[in-house]
């Protein structure tokens, strides 16, 4: 018998209280990628106190727990990260970070909470009748391709095996209480790179015997920003960022060498595929025109996020079942990056937004802000819709294990 929505969400709500103090005390101990032991820990001891089968140490310190249902039948598996930012925690909270340098400010720490409290709810619930849920705690998503890790340790091998997945990333943007999805290309790849900038040092007063690394470094970043408005496609999405530059010893020295770290992201595999060729390009004129030389280390990183259609479809239509009207938007891709990626090229996923700014200052920090904060009333929709979106998985597969 089907569970009432209605019925999911009462007692979502009665898991609220445990969800904040999950979430504030992982808040607290902030453990950045492949660093989430203790998170783990914590993570291990509830689902094997839900009665639940767990495995650790999948990815590096990732945790997967299963619901498995008294028959065989479809399998969903439903993910959380687990990892924090290397960034200093600005906040004036109680629970505010205690690690120096060190902050969930990605709202991972909720994402974790809500899928625990999911699972626990679920096994409130009881073995469904036919299929399975697994609960994917994954570790470095912020950069380190934790999802990665986990699948090339088997996850998506391991029987029942998951058939598709879903997720979801908390949102300041929107209001608590709504949702958005993109239907198909949601998420920008998001590669990297190091650059070197190689001159000649000498005396600041005497500038003609020398090559300037800094002004050399100052004209290739002016002119990497013409690959997304004079050597792509218009209609193409492209962004190239130097995120750090470092190089020079004193104001009275010329420097012979600058160092940055830049990204690039874009919506497009095939503008993906051209990116480092016009790097080396750009790069390279501008160098030469200078007599200086540089050296270029690109890295593939994480793919575009493809959402499924039928699988955004699903996510729409159990979101309106659960909340009884439509809070959901098409919203357009974003140019951030989301090692979901990983999954949904193997398995239909669904990875969508959930709105978590009660309108106040404090939860309308963008992601990686140092005062990020989020409306912990969100957490109880959260996880209502990840134990509805599997409860009607199993029911109505989207994708049906052929027999």
């Amino acid at each position: 018998m089907s569970i009432q929505p209605q019925y999911i969400l009462t007692k979502a709500a009665e898991w609220k209280e445990r969800m904040v103090s999950w979430r504030r005390d992982f808040h607290r101990h902030p453990e950045i990628g492949y660093e989430e032991v203790r998170t783990a820990a914590i993570v291990e001891a509830h689902l094997r106190a839900c009665g639940l089968e767990v495995q650790t140490g999948l990815g590096g310190t990732g945790v997967v727990a299963l619901l498995r249902g008294k028959q065989p039948g479809p399998t969903i598996g439903l993910r959380a990260d687990m990892d924090a930012l290397p960034i200093q925690d600005a906040k004036r909270v109680d629970y505010c970070s205690t690690i120096p340098g060190k902050a969930h400010l990605c709202g991972h720490d909720a994402h974790t909470s809500m899928l625990m409290g999911a699972a626990g709810l679920l096994a409130e619930l009881g073995r469904p009748e036919r299929g399975n849920i697994k609960f994917v705690f994954q570790p470095a998503e912020e950069g380190l391709a934790g999802a990665k890790a986990m699948i090339e340790d088997g996850l998506l091998e391991q029987e029942p095996r998951i058939e598709a997945m879903a997720g979801l990333h908390v949102f300041p943007a929107l209001p608590t209480g709504r949702l958005a999805v993109t239907d198909g290309i949601a998420f920008a790849s998001a590669d990297g790179f190091e650059l070197v900038i190689t001159g000649k040092g000498g005396h600041a007063a005497r500038p003609h015997e020398t090559i300037d690394a800094i002004t050399v470094s100052a004209q290739v970043i002016t002119a990497l920003q013409h690959i997304a408005s004079r050597l792509i496609d218009p209609l193409e999405t492209v962004v190239v960022t130097i995120g750090k530059i470092e190089g020079g010893y004193m104001g009275t020295a010329i420097a012979p060498e600058v160092r940055m770290k830049g990204t690039v992201r874009t919506l497009s595999p095939v503008v993906r595929e051209q990116v480092p060729k016009l790097l080396h390009q750009v790069i390279g004129g501008v160098v030469q025109s200078f007599g200086a030389g540089y050296e270029l280390n690109f890295g593939m990183g994480y793919p575009p996020v493809h959402n499924d259609g039928q699988m955004v479809r699903f996510f729409t239509e159990a979101s309106e079942q659960l909340l009884g009207e439509r809070r959901w938007e098409h919203v357009k891709p974003s140019t951030g990056g989301e090692d979901f990626a990983f999954y949904a090229e193997q398995v239909p996923g669904v990875f969508f937004r959930l709105g978590a700014s009660n309108g106040q200052r404090e939860t309308m920090f963008p992601l990686h802000h140092p005062q990020f904060d989020l409306d912990e009333e969100a957490m109880v929709l959260g996880a209502s819709l990840l134990v509805h979106l599997g409860l009607s998985y199993l029911e109505h597969p989207v994708y049906p294990t052929k027999q």
